[in-house]
């Protein structure tokens, strides 16, 4: 018998997950944790307030802490950083706003795209932008973004790369649109990004390989969130996973991530002929990282072990029910799973246990109405 509490919080990644993530993007993940119960609520509004007073959004912050201690006080230093929060606004807005202005007239921006003119040669000469204007509205987007303005993020970067001539800020903001498309739900604009990204980061000279290996890392995991929101996300999680540098970077920084390509493969049928390559990388990369998805794949294509991949698909479910990346794949898996585990034991048993299959399919209507 399954321990659901204990054993979902066993296979909860999201500590595992949170160093490769923009702190931003562990609010949808916090909030997940809290509405499945995989984690007390009170010690995920501790973490969740933790990260948001790193972020300028000192508000949200401020209404965590007051329902967390059942007050209307907040703490001298939260009421200090919110003061700085709103100082820096002002500040920004003050020293922004001949860019701003310029690049909020759609009509304007829209005539000097189609002339050739955006930029900041032309800009200079004609209305006196200087490159400390478009340094400043890099800095503004990235405030605005830091103050859970996504949309005005995207906005802002888009203008800024259009204008920018510098190599490393350019790169930067690349993340940072990456991030408000994933933020925002933009995911065919987040497929461009990742595109965009993925490219630059094999393109920029001189950049250490170790470095490269953490922004291979990070791309990566970004991408986890076009998994189960893109039309097409298992593929492009695929895709990317299995390219040789991206594969590298799993096995030598982020073996975890095994977990989303497994899925991503079985839950996709034309995939299935990448199977037995993943087996093979996942038996190496046992000692380093295992979970019931991996072990289900090798108890099934390694081992033979018919009877254990049956029992192991009841863990399967519960790892994804509590995945924050997978838990809309979970009747998918399911799905694919029992089909792929039947296909392999009639391939290898000349005569079928019937009574071996009613047990599974036992098991599986009662989950199904323990769920229910």
């Amino acid at each position: 018998m399954l321990n659901e509490s204990s054993d979902a919080q066993k296979y909860d990644l999201t500590h595992t997950l949170a160093p490769y993530m923009d702190r931003h993007m562990l609010m949808p993940l916090f909030d997940f944790l809290k509405d499945k119960g995989i984690h007390p609520a009170d010690e995920v509004d501790r973490a969740k307030l933790q990260v948001l007073f790193r972020t300028n959004m000192v508000d949200s912050a401020m209404d965590i802490y007051m329902a967390l201690h059942n007050t209307k006080e907040v703490p001298l230093n939260m009421t200090n950083r919110r003061e700085e929060v709103v100082e820096a606004m002002q500040q920004l807005n003050t020293e922004v706003k001949p860019i701003l202005d310029l690049v909020q007239d759609a009509e304007l921006v829209a005539q000097l795209q189609k002339e050739k003119s955006f930029n900041s040669a032309f800009l200079f000469e004609k209305y006196k932008i200087t490159a400390q204007h478009i340094r400043t509205l890099h800095r503004y987007a990235k405030f605005m973004y830091d103050c859970g303005d996504y949309a005005a993020a995207s906005f802002l970067l888009t203008s800024f790369k259009a204008l920018n001539a510098n190599p490393d800020d350019a790169f930067s903001a690349l993340w940072g649109k990456l991030a408000s498309e994933i933020l925002t739900g933009n995911w065919d604009q987040a497929l461009d990004e990742i595109n965009t990204l993925k490219e630059a980061i094999e393109s920029r000279g001189g950049t250490p390989a170790s470095m490269q290996m953490q922004q291979r890392s990070w791309l990566m995991h970004w991408s986890l969130f076009l998994l189960g929101n893109h039309p097409n996300g298992r593929n492009i999680v695929a895709d990317l996973f299995f390219s040789d540098r991206y594969m590298n970077a799993i096995q030598t920084a982020c073996p975890h991530l095994l977990r989303y390509l497994a899925v991503a493969v079985v839950t996709t049928p034309r995939r299935r002929g990448a199977i037995k390559d993943l087996v093979r990388i996942i038996a190496i990369e046992r000692s380093h990282y295992s979970d019931p998805v991996l072990l289900f794949l090798e108890d099934l294509y390694k081992n033979a072990d018919f009877e254990t991949a049956q029992q192991r698909l009841q863990e399967c479910a519960l790892v994804l029910d509590g995945d924050f990346f997978l838990s809309n794949s979970e009747q998918d898996f399911m799905k694919s799973a029992r089909l792929y585990l039947f296909e392999n034991y009639c391939r290898i048993h000349e005569r079928i246990d019937l009574s071996m299959l009613a047990k599974a399919r036992v098991r599986e209507r009662g989950r199904s109405q323990s769920q229910s």
